[in-house]
């Protein structure tokens, strides 16, 4: 075990815990967060019909893919289901600016987006419940499954 495994461990732990505590707000009002009831209303005033499909949909990508990044289990899927979901918030962002004054914009979920991207490129690590698999030490395979999945999710919902 090297450093690398343990910065490869405080990024999944930091990214992870924040995806999961995001979708916990949203389905379940947990840490101060409006529940699902009020996140499919703000889902539905966004476009996303049915807010609460999408509301219950967008939570369960945050709350399994961010609990995945975290103990770093099936990783590429994961991540997928992270990009999946910050790609509609990205998409949704109020302003596309990298350094906002004001409201969200799109620098968080871009942010999140490319470090999940970044732990499949790289793989979990050997302090991870994958480092019996083949993806433990990431590479083109678990990255591009993380990115093409993650897209073809995150588009999927976009025209829906």
């Amino acid at each position: 075990m090297g450093a690398a495994d343990v910065g490869l461990l405080l990024l999944r732990l930091a990214v992870g815990v924040i995806l999961a505590g995001h979708g916990a707000q949203k389905l379940f009002g947990w840490f101060g967060g409006p529940g699902l009831d009020a996140t499919g209303k703000a889902f539905a005033e966004q476009g996303y019909e049915p807010g609460a499909f999408f509301a219950g949909l967008a939570g369960a990508s945050e709350v399994l893919g961010g609990l995945g990044l975290a103990v770093g289990l099936l990783t590429p899927l994961a991540a997928a289901a992270t990009v999946g979901v910050m790609i509609n918030a990205m998409a949704s962002a109020p302003e596309y600016s990298l350094w906002p004054a004001g409201p969200p914009s799109f620098a968080y979920p871009l942010l999140l987006c490319v470090a999940a991207l970044t732990i499949a490129a790289a793989g979990p690590g050997r302090l991870s419940l994958d480092t019996f698999f083949p993806w433990r030490d990431g590479g083109w395979i678990p990255f591009l499954v993380a990115l093409g999945l993650g897209v073809l999710a995150g588009v999927l919902v976009l025209v829906l």
